[in-house]
């Protein structure tokens, strides 16, 4: 198993979120194990909502801002 850092993001909100990718010899690999698949779904669902708080307890938080080329 190995440490990776998965970006998810939605609406105007991003989370960096921390976890563990499970390798092995199947074509599968490397891959989420349950427990940390629902914790990006659940960080998604809470930045959906809007509740940074309960993302936060997952991983960083950032406000995206856009930019106009010039």
């Amino acid at each position: 198993m190995r440490k990776s850092k998965e970006f998810v993001h939605e609406g105007k909100y991003a989370a960096e979120v921390v976890v563990e990718l499970i390798e092995d010899d199947t074509a599968w690999s490397p891959y989420l194990s349950p427990s940390d698949a629902h914790k990006l779904d659940a960080v998604r669902l809470a930045l959906r909502r809007g509740n940074i708080a309960e993302a936060a307890k997952h991983g960083r938080v950032f406000e995206l801002t856009p930019v106009t080329a010039k």
